[in-house]
């Protein structure tokens, strides 16, 4: 089983000549599988690969309707978070999961190189080619989150992460924000909720490597719960999100933003 797959998908009308700005999306949660190799470590287990802990339920059905949209390439990953987790850094105590951990250094050393590297090394040429071609990357990473956490509701359906430190970012997630409750004020929209944008992540990671006039990286959140509404309701969600997606980045690219 592969790590990574890179998809590029053809265009949809919703989005129309699009923005000039290159679209890279990704998703680093895609799904909850364990290469044979590790079965045995995860036996007992199947219950929590099953859960949120294990994938981001939609998060690859909203990536790949994003990427169709945009005509814009995909990265995603089937291989459980558990095993290793794509968003998290080399170090970070969550990088692997509890059955991982208490493996031998080996083990571990070589899920990185099998998996996290061979990710982290495509999400970086997907992205330095959208720069040499349109002079700047906007890099959306799709991602779900639960309603419920130790106890406590989580009051969004969708949330929009970004470092606040970066002035593009900054101001797209303004527009997206502001786009999504005028067109569809039955959600609540959220910016840097769930979770701060500025954490261990993705792309956190480009953030360290890439300085703001060519990268700007967004965590698009959605909350398992509409995930689960499915059908209708679900697909509605998705477009309503691309529509307002197109609006914003256009303009975003008429007000120059770096």
């Amino acid at each position: 089983m592969c790590a990574a797959s890179v998809s590029i998908t053809g265009p949809e009308s919703v989005c129309g000549d699009g923005p000039d700005d290159g679209l890279v999306f990704t998703c680093e949660h895609a799904g909850n599988l364990i290469p044979a190799v590790y079965r045995e470590l995860f036996r007992a287990d199947q219950s929590l690969l099953d859960s949120h802990r294990g994938y981001d339920p939609g998060a690859m059905l909203m990536a790949r309707t994003l990427a169709r949209a945009f005509s814009a390439p995909l990265l995603s990953s089937t291989v459980s978070r558990l095993l290793v987790d794509l968003n998290r850094s080399i170090g970070h105590p969550r990088l692997h999961g509890e059955p991982v951990r208490g493996t031998p250094v080996e083990v571990r050393q070589h899920i990185l190189r099998k998996f996290y590297r061979p990710y982290r090394e495509r999400a970086e040429r997907l992205v330095m080619q959208s720069i040499a071609d349109s002079g700047r990357v906007v890099h959306i990473s799709s991602h779900s989150f639960v309603p419920e956490l130790n106890g406590k509701r989580r009051r969004a359906d969708i949330g929009l992460l970004y470092d606040p430190t970066r002035a593009g970012e900054v101001d797209l997630c303004r527009r997206w924000k502001d786009m999504l409750v005028s067109r569809a004020p039955e959600f609540i929209v959220r910016r840097n909720y769930p979770y701060e944008g500025k954490g261990d992540g993705l792309t956190a990671w480009f953030r360290r490597r890439l300085p703001p006039r060519v990268y700007v990286g967004i965590e698009l959140e959605v909350n398992q719960a509409q995930v689960a509404l499915a059908g209708r309701h679900w697909s509605a969600m998705r477009q309503v999100i691309v529509e307002t997606l197109h609006s914003a980045l256009v303009d975003f690219r008429g007000a120059g933003s770096t």
